[in-house]
């Protein structure tokens, strides 16, 4: 079941371009279950018309703090009623009043009443998310710990142009929300002084200076792994190859792109002997092979076909499994494979002897690549395999977290 289930999310949607992905936004979250009160400032009536969140929610769009027709103090009983607080978009000048303080509009009245977490999707012009008043406003937020920011992300924004600006996609807004809500509901501290390294997303391995051998994998299962672990309580170093995922807090990210890069930045978090880390939790989707010869200069089409030879990559996690000399550190890794439960069942059983690892999660590709949930199954390393259960991704990483805990409170 969702966090988000019978759960108030206020919903506050600010002036920028990206207005539009807030109806996405409350889409999901009342189809996880939630209910949803829209707000919205006098730009964001620009962009988007309260009639479509209204439409969307069910609710009346609550716009003006004076509105006469309104009986008591709006922001305080829209507060009241919130079990979260989301702004989406996040604008610049917002994220200014926010760090301020300010109480000049509805929305930051709201914020300034919140009675449980308050997020915020920043969206903006990579100049101006890189401008010195905004880092300044950024870090007092991050100081006051009040307001958790999603996002942004890097890629091309309105006017054409790409960089760090991009806000999160609201599939990964939605994450967010039901995260915030779970760590607010008794989550387990049962990694406090732990260190876990987590991978994820993909490798991608060069063919020339323009393409690259590559995979689906998004990231969001090893970013839920790296974000749940924390909220546990452990200390996370999250690797991750070429995603657009924002860093989740209290998380120390380094940042790959080939297998090579990767097995480098592992090698180093984990410590020569092994011991700078208590787990490892293998979520990336390493590519198998890469390039033999990259060219350095881009190929031409010059003929109707083309043969690349391809070498094979390292086995990150078999190299790790091969030098421990104990039961330390737990090593956890994945199978996505295709095929039937039984086929998926049979690689994941052999992998985990093969790279000798205390135990694996099975899925399959159709299943899990680009989906919000994932259907997984738990393969020890005796061969023994738990049946297939379907969840979020934040609930398979508090299972996956579950069973590290109990093998690191018990070997």
């Amino acid at each position: 079941m969702s966090a988000l289930a019978g759960k108030t999310v206020a919903l506050a949607v600010t002036g920028s371009i990206a207005a539009y992905k807030a109806v996405e936004v409350a889409r999901l979250c009342i189809k996880a279950g939630a209910k949803v009160l829209p707000l919205m400032t006098a730009s964001a009536q620009r962009f988007v018309g309260p009639l479509t969140l209204a439409g969307i929610t069910g609710e009346a769009v609550a716009t003006d703090m004076w509105d006469p027709s309104f009986s008591g103090e709006m922001h305080v009983s829209i507060a009241a009623r919130a079990d979260v607080i989301v702004i989406v978009p996040a604008t610049a000048d917002l994220l200014a009043r926010l760090a301020q303080g300010r109480a000049d509009d509805l929305v930051t009245a709201t914020v300034l009443c919140a009675r449980g977490p308050v997020l915020a999707a920043p969206a903006m012009h990579p100049r101006m998310w890189g401008h010195p008043a905004t880092r300044k406003n950024v870090e007092e937020l991050a100081a006051q710990g009040r307001v958790k920011l999603v996002g942004p992300v890097e890629g091309v924004v309105a006017s054409g142009e790409s960089g760090m600006g991009r806000m999160a996609e609201p599939a990964v807004i939605v994450e967010a929300i039901e995260g915030a809500l779970r760590a607010g509901t008794g989550t387990s501290r049962d990694l406090v002084g732990r260190r876990i390294v987590v991978t994820a997303g993909p490798t991608h391995e060069a063919i020339d200076p323009v393409r690259y051998l590559g995979n689906r994998s998004s990231g969001r299962m090893g970013f839920a792994i790296a974000a749940r672990a924390v909220a546990r309580g452990a200390s996370v170093t999250l690797i991750a190859g070429p995603v657009g995922l924002a860093t989740p807090d209290g998380i120390t990210r380094v940042d790959v792109e080939s297998a090579a890069e990767m097995q480098r930045a592992v090698d180093e978090a984990m410590g020569r002997d092994l011991g700078n880390a208590d787990a490892l939790v293998m979520a990336a989707a390493v590519a198998d092979f890469r390039a033999a010869h990259a060219s350095d200069t881009k190929i031409k089409k010059d003929g109707e076909a083309l043969a690349i030879a391809l070498a094979k990559n390292p086995d990150i996690l078999a190299a790790i499994g091969a030098r421990r000399t104990g039961k330390r550190p737990v090593l956890v890794g994945f199978a996505l494979e295709t095929g039937d439960d039984a086929l998926v069942l049979a690689y994941a059983k052999a992998k985990v002897a093969a790279k000798k690892v205390d135990f694996v999660i099975a899925n399959a590709a159709h299943e899990s690549l680009g989906h919000a949930t994932n259907r997984v199954a738990f393969v020890s390393s005796g061969g023994e395999a738990m049946p297939f259960a379907t969840g979020t991704k934040e609930d398979i990483a508090d299972r996956i977290l579950g069973e590290i805990a109990e093998r690191l409170g018990t070997g």
